[in-house]
């Protein structure tokens, strides 16, 4: 009986021996693979930015530096394990806050990014183009910048340095963060073509404007008017002008030339600047648009006003809208109001 007895007391010793063994195992295993070990300080979700040619090092360096990862030893494990060392793939990735090991290096490891909207609009140069996306992407600016100044490269897309900026129509883009500067312009490329389809480009056929002169005269115009409703009208003069070989003598080209857009005035001094932007000095369009023009500015230029107006200015009333003029008399009456206005605000360049 006592044999018997000591038996049964080894086998239930046994059995809850194994019992929590198990339990340590499924404890050690929930904690390695499952258990949540993300500190996010607060925040449900964050993204990390792995960079182009990172190594495991330096991803773990990162997590460490942010403090992202709470048991790095058990990650470790579980990101040797998982091989993860060799499978380091570059982008941003939205983490959660609940999220454990496994899931974070599965994450990691299968290159799915979180996509980011890339927004630009009111842009001047191609510097400050090259700026703006170097700030929300990977790619470096004077990457991005090398490439609007090729001119072979541009070339193949149509361009040159002056008309490259018209490749980027205003919007917000869906990217990758770790996208390159050459995938940056051939995708940009592929939204200008998709723009400028074939119904467009038969409209700027029928005005005698190629998509690019379209482009750079919406950019005139846009930097005439914030008025949507006036933008087919000022459209109209510019197209009279030209086809009556007259300069456009628009202001908003002598700012671009002078490079000083804090400029409230244009005054004669400004005039004098030899440039092929200053449409006063030169006929014609300048060789390259003064902003990154509007969709919906392109769109107006393309169904300009037709009128008799060759001439334009502010109004006096400051309220943003302009006074047309089918005479140069009458234009200088309303230009002398105009002025007269300025004069009275002070407001002398």
């Amino acid at each position: 009986m006592v044999v018997k007895k000591n038996k049964r007391n080894l086998l239930a010793g046994g059995i809850l021996l194994l019992f929590l063994v198990g339990a340590i195992a499924s404890w050690l295993a929930y904690t390695l693979v499952l258990r949540p070990n993300l500190d996010l300080q607060g925040e449900k979700s964050i993204h990390v930015y792995i960079p182009t040619g990172s190594s495991f090092e330096d991803v773990v360096r990162m997590l460490e530096r942010d403090g992202i990862v709470r048991n790095m030893k058990s990650f470790l494990l579980l990101a040797e394990r998982k091989n993860y060392p060799a499978r380091v793939m570059p982008g941003r990735y939205r983490l959660h806050h609940q999220m454990g090991n496994n899931e974070l290096i599965n994450l990691l490891r299968s290159g799915r990014q979180d996509p980011l909207m890339v927004t630009f609009n009111n842009i001047r140069t191609r510097e400050q183009l090259a700026g703006v996306l170097g700030r929300q992407l990977e790619a470096d600016s004077i990457d991005i910048l090398r490439l609007l100044n090729d001119k072979d490269l541009l070339q193949s897309y149509g361009k040159n340095p002056e008309t490259a900026p018209l490749l980027f129509i205003p919007n917000t883009y869906e990217f990758y963060w770790n996208v390159s500067a050459p995938q940056i312009l051939e995708r940009m490329h592929r939204e200008y073509l998709a723009f400028w389809n074939d119904r467009r480009k038969e409209k700027a056929g029928k005005i005698g404007l190629s998509p690019a002169e379209t482009g750079i005269l919406a950019s005139i115009v846009e930097r005439e008017t914030s008025k949507l409703d006036e933008m087919a009208t000022i459209a109209g003069v510019y197209i009279n002008r030209l086809r009556r070989n007259m300069p456009l003598q628009a202001d908003p080209t002598v700012v671009f030339a002078v490079g000083d857009f804090g400029i409230n005035r244009v005054l004669n001094r400004h005039l004098e600047i030899d440039s092929p932007y200053n449409t006063y000095m030169y006929r014609g369009l300048p060789p390259g648009p003064i902003s990154l023009p509007d969709p919906r500015v392109i769109d107006k230029v393309l169904q300009y006003e037709e009128h008799n107006y060759l001439f334009f200015c502010a109004r006096d009333d400051f309220s943003g809208y302009h006074a047309f003029a089918r005479t140069y008399a009458e234009h200088l009456a309303n230009a002398r109001r105009y002025h007269q206005a300025l004069n009275q605000r002070r407001i002398m360049n």
